[in-house]
């Protein structure tokens, strides 16, 4: 600015005419963050005008100039703008702030504006003073003391109570105007709760810690009853009367009632007399009827002061003719001795009938039995399936005309109606038959495998089946590689999730080496996987590819409320340049809802630094990010290690946790401990509670549940309910455990962890019963029913088919691909070809729900390859080929693609890995 103040003198020769007017002048300003700010000043007549600032000129060349004549006095208009940058404002160090004015000349002379401050705008973090929490009685005053954090400029201040806005304008009880403090007058039974104080300024809101304000009432006397009556039906007793401490009742801590509830005075009652008959009367004459009556009366004496009244008859009749009277011209002994004949042959029948009726029902109940038995259409050969092991067992038809036939055209589906009681495994030359002769993409038709007991297995026709489900085609086991396992329960559906495959941390790495067919690579049982596509390795190259799970405490640390929601995944070597994208698979634990949360890719650089690679909603063509309810399946084109980061937008975010108890019993034999965790309802989380508890001899007690944990700053409570009062007892004041909302919510990786110690009245008792109740206040509830054996011998088992790929961490080739090379090639030489619709790869994307940034797909080689590489992360369990051919049928390309697949194409160590996947 210096050197051009000669150039910008302060006045020029007077001349006639009029000093400049300004009609605007330059207002105080505040930067935000990095934005510059814009100063205006606009004056007439005016034939230059330049802004100085702290007393400097401000060069010419940062002048924005614009000119224009007024149309009523036809004087020139002069509009001048120049920016501020806060690295302007941050490097002058004046005694007071920075500060700009223009100056504006015309023939006449000059005039300068008034001076515009320009200041950085800011606010702390902390409060200086934030409000404490209070227990006050009702109708009682409430202070609530609040001082904001300083700021530029300074923060005005709101108040929240439970997290709704107070508007003291709707409530005069409440003044929030006296020094940003907040003053209830008189206060209420509502107006207890929890008080925030919020400051806010043009740059950011904070929030102070919240204060509990309790208000409470002391209990008040109601007013005495009824004397009752004298508890002495004789002679000397007492009365009594009371009064309740309900007026009022005594609330939130108040005190209770002072003095005696019930009150006693002496009474004296007369003594009852009970009451006793006078003499029968004489008998009266002899009626037509041929009978006479006699009474008495309870006058001998009469019952007084609540004295038994007589008991006994106070009439008496007979016959008065000892048996000679007549009646409808016959002796009344004789028509006696008739009605008695009637009766007993009427009961005679009666039972003859009924009789009968029983032993035809038994005839037709044994004849139906033994026809239900004899309908079973099938007999086992080979016993030797049921005996445990992976052995081969074959059909065979015992009637006629069977509805059951296999024919080539039928294929199984298995549906289990009842527990198996050891490993059975179908190996039936049968299925591949079904596989080959008919269509790949066909659905399987209705075929039920029935195992009543471990003696007898049925073929049955699924109208006659006593349990109708249809079971996944990959729950039923195929080949000698799928593992069994067991969980301890009590009649509780199958859970699956097979903690003896379960591998140790140490474990949570897999290496392969890949070259130009691609493969998978998986980490066993915590939902990370990578596929590498066909192609996307040079030929005759080949390289160590390995996919590993960072264990130790994540060096991302979420900022605020963010959340890391899944595992931080390395995979590598870094140098490797692939020629199409691969597909890394994280799990998440984000309830997905873009109102909701908004998530970021993160990818660790060289120096440890973490930089955000995208957001999940971002449109970009460097990568790709689809997020289903459990996982997140990523495009890339280079190796490095990611993470997955939620930010929540809205209290209405959910992070979705796994509530699981395992118990164990302890040092002293008498001790049964229970331990609650909560961890992110992703697989790894789940195993590296597992194998913790597996060294502590933890054992897992109910299936685990899944809670839906907002982000509202509720906490979370954890609590043991119904234990058996005269067999368990557990320590007091310990059965319920809160746990603040900023330790469920910002916890990383680390699972929560609660315990609970139970101690046995005597060794006698083996059995618990309890219930888990986890809970978030004003949120959602999960109770775990308890019941087990505390002793390892008669705990009982439920058997369970698991999906366990500890089988196939890594698959090189062809056997790694749901969808055979040979059709994946007609697929995408099919839709990669523009028609007179649009380009096909688009339908085919959508129609497998992949609706944004459609863009990335455009600018790779073969869109319909990604599309299936994307197909293939997300399917790498189920393999339904099914919702893929339904897509391709929808399109109207179905028939030129996959008509002509025959068995030939279908090369047999690919069938063998379809059927060990349940295709």
């Amino acid at each position: 600015g210096n050197d051009n103040s000669e150039a910008l003198p302060e006045s020029i020769p007077s001349a006639p005419g009029t000093l400049p007017h300004f009609m605007e002048e330059p207002d105080d300003a505040y930067i935000i963050k990095s934005n510059p700010i814009v100063l205006r000043c606009k004056a007439m007549p005016a034939m230059q005008i330049f802004f100085k600032c702290n007393g400097e000129w401000v060069h010419q060349n940062e002048h924005v100039s614009e000119e224009s004549m007024d149309e009523t006095t036809g004087l020139k208009v002069r509009e001048v703008f120049i920016n501020v940058t806060r690295q302007q404002v941050e490097d002058f160090h004046g005694p007071e702030d920075y500060w700009c004015q223009c100056v504006a000349w015309s023939h006449l002379g000059t005039s300068k504006s008034r001076k515009a401050s320009v200041r950085i705008a800011y606010l702390r973090k902390n409060f200086e003073q934030d409000p404490q929490g209070k227990e006050v009685p009702i109708e009682g005053m409430i202070v609530l003391h609040c001082r904001p954090p300083e700021g530029v400029p300074a923060a005005e201040v709101e108040w929240l109570k439970n997290e709704e806005p107070i508007d003291s304008n709707l409530d005069e009880n409440i003044d929030t105007r006296a020094d940003h403090n907040l003053i209830i007058r008189q206060a209420r039974l509502s107006d207890s709760g929890n008080y925030t104080c919020m400051a806010a300024n043009i740059v950011a809101k904070r929030r102070s810690m919240s204060a509990t304000v309790v208000v409470y009432v002391n209990g008040g006397w109601s007013s005495w009853t009824e004397w009752s009556n004298c508890n002495a039906r004789c002679g000397r007793g007492w009365q009594k009367r009371s009064r309740t401490c309900t007026n009022p009742a005594p609330l939130n801590g108040g005190a209770f009632c002072e003095g005696m509830s019930v009150q006693k005075i002496t009474c004296t009652s007369l003594c009852p007399v009970d009451g006793n008959w006078e003499t029968w009367s004489e008998w009266s004459v002899c009626s037509p009827e041929c009978e006479h009556l006699r009474v008495r009366e309870c006058i001998a004496p009469p019952p007084r002061n609540g004295g038994k009244y007589c008991e006994g008859l106070s009439q008496e009749s007979e016959n008065c003719t000892e048996g000679l009277c007549i009646q409808d011209k016959k002796p009344l002994h004789e028509i006696k001795s008739q009605n008695i004949e009637t009766a007993s042959d009427i009961a005679l029948y009666s039972g003859l009938g009924a009789a009968v009726i029983a032993v035809a029902v038994l005839v037709v109940g044994v004849t139906l039995y033994r026809r239900s038995q004899s309908e079973y259409g099938v007999d086992v050969i080979d016993s030797s399936a049921l005996t445990g092991g992976f052995q081969t067992f074959n059909f065979k038809t015992v009637r006629q005309g069977n509805s059951l036939l296999l024919n080539s055209s039928m294929q199984p589906d298995l549906t289990v109606s009842r527990t198996y009681s050891g490993p059975i495994c179908l190996q039936d030359p049968m299925d591949k038959e079904l596989m080959t002769e008919s269509s790949l993409f066909n659905p399987l038709s209705d075929i039920k495998v029935k195992v009543q007991s471990s003696f007898m297995v049925s073929l049955g026709v699924t109208e006659r089946a006593e349990y109708h489900g249809k079971a996944h085609s990959g729950t039923f086991p195929h080949g000698n590689n799928r593992a069994f396992g067991t969980i301890q329960a009590r009649n509780k559906a199958t859970y699956i999730q097979n903690l003896t495959s379960i591998s140790t941390r140490s474990e949570l790495k897999t290496i392969a080496v890949f070259g130009h067919l691609g493969g998978r690579l998986v980490v066993p049982n915590t939902g990370v996987s990578l596929l590498i596509p066909h192609g996307a390795i040079p030929e005759e190259s080949s390289w160590e590819v390995y996919l590993a799970i960072t264990q130790k405490e994540s060096s991302l640390q979420p900022e605020g409320t963010d959340v890391l929601l899944g595992p931080e995944v390395t995979c590598g070597p870094s140098d490797l340049s692939v020629s199409t994208p691969f597909a890394l698979t994280i799990p998440h634990c984000a309830e997905v809802n873009s109102e909701h949360w908004n998530i970021h890719l993160k990818k660790r650089t060289q120096q440890g630094k973490w930089e955000e690679v995208m957001s999940v909603e971002e449109e970009t063509t460097s990568c790709y990010c689809l997020l289903d309810p459990y996982a997140c399946h990523i495009l890339l084109n280079s190796f490095g290690t990611y993470a997955l980061i939620g930010e929540p937008i809205s209290d209405c975010a959910v992070r979705q946790l796994k509530v699981a108890v395992f118990g164990c019993l302890s040092c002293n034999s008498l001790d049964y401990n229970l331990r609650v965790y909560c961890m992110d309802n992703t697989p790894c989380a789940f195993q590296e509670v597992v194998s913790d508890e597996r060294l502590q001899g933890g054992q897992l007690l109910e299936e685990p549940k899944l809670l839906h944990f907002r982000g509202n700053t509720f906490s979370l409570q954890i609590s043991v309910l119904d234990i058996p009062p005269f067999l368990w007892r557990i320590k007091p004041f310990t059965a319920c455990q809160e746990v603040p909302f900023s330790r469920v919510w910002c916890s990383s990786q680390k699972p929560l962890h609660c315990a609970f110690s139970l101690e046995r009245y005597t060794p006698a008792t083996t059995q618990l019963s309890c219930k888990i109740c986890v809970r978030q206040v004003k949120g959602h509830e999960q109770i775990l029913q308890i019941q087990t054996s505390i002793l390892e011998n008669e705990r009982e088992t439920i058997t369970f088919f698991a999906h366990d790929d500890s089988n196939f961490p890594a698959q090189m080739g062809p056997k790694a691909f749901k969808i055979p090379y040979s059709i994946r090639q007609r697929i995408c030489a099919t839709f990669d070809t523009p028609n007179a619709k649009g380009k096909d790869w688009q339908m085919l994307a959508q129609k497998n729900s992949i609706n944004r940034n459609l863009s990335y797909f455009a600018t790779q080689s073969s869109p319909s390859a990604v599309i299936l590489d994307l197909w293939e992360a997300r399917h790498q369990h189920d393999g339904d080929l099914d919702s893929l051919a339904c897509a391709l049928e929808e399109i109207g390309r179905t028939h030129s693609t996959i008509s002509d697949i025959t068995e030939t194409e279908i090369e047999e160590p690919d069938f063998n890995y379809s059927r060990q996947n349940g295709l």
